[in-house]
């Protein structure tokens, strides 16, 4: 049995999916392809299963909240990362989707990598975003009757506000300090 040639995935994906890559970053020997989410479980099975790529092993789906902030404005507040591994080729690849704030929602990666099950869900429990098609989208780590989702960055921390870039000054009057 011979190993087909390994592709490169972005030109591969370009090739394939013309109007589905935003953007694609390398850094530290790993590239990030940023893709338009309605995209996205295409292109995850195109790079699952076509040779020279063969991306089989998902080993995170992770999630960040880009809050507005004035000095590093993102395109959408949310961004979703699907951390994936070639074990043929031992390379890794990142598929990233940004999410708007308003019903943040993609479709699931499930049908593709069955090890993102608990990893969408947690990701639902704790951000709030709605993965289409999930087949179990109970929440996983809060009660069934908590309300809002706590890795968001607007989520309230008990009793205190959260200091944003727009409210230093108001937080920072009421913070203790440590006396000279």
């Amino acid at each position: 049995m011979s190993i087909p040639q390994a592709l490169n995935p972005a030109d591969a994906v370009k090739k394939a999916f013309p109007d589905a890559v935003e953007d694609v970053v390398e850094f530290a020997g790993e590239i990030t392809l940023v893709l338009k989410p309605e995209h996205f479980a295409a292109v995850a099975r195109y790079v699952r299963d076509t040779p020279g790529l063969v991306y089989n092993f998902l080993s995170d789906v992770s999630a960040v909240d880009y809050h507005p902030n004035i000095e590093n404005p993102r395109p959408e507040r949310f961004g979703v990362s699907y951390h994936i591994l070639s074990m043929i080729y031992k390379r890794r690849l990142r598929l990233k989707v940004y999410l708007p704030e308003e019903e943040p929602a993609m479709d699931t990666g499930t049908a593709i990598w069955p090890g993102a099950n608990w990893l969408e869900r947690e990701i639902m429990d704790m951000m709030g975003i709605d993965f289409k098609g999930h087949p179990d989208k109970r929440r996983l780590l809060m009660p069934d009757d908590w309300h809002g989702h706590p890795h968001r960055r607007d989520y309230p921390l008990g009793y205190e506000t959260p200091m944003f870039s727009f409210n230093v000054e108001e937080i920072s009057k009421h913070k203790l300090r440590a006396k000279e």
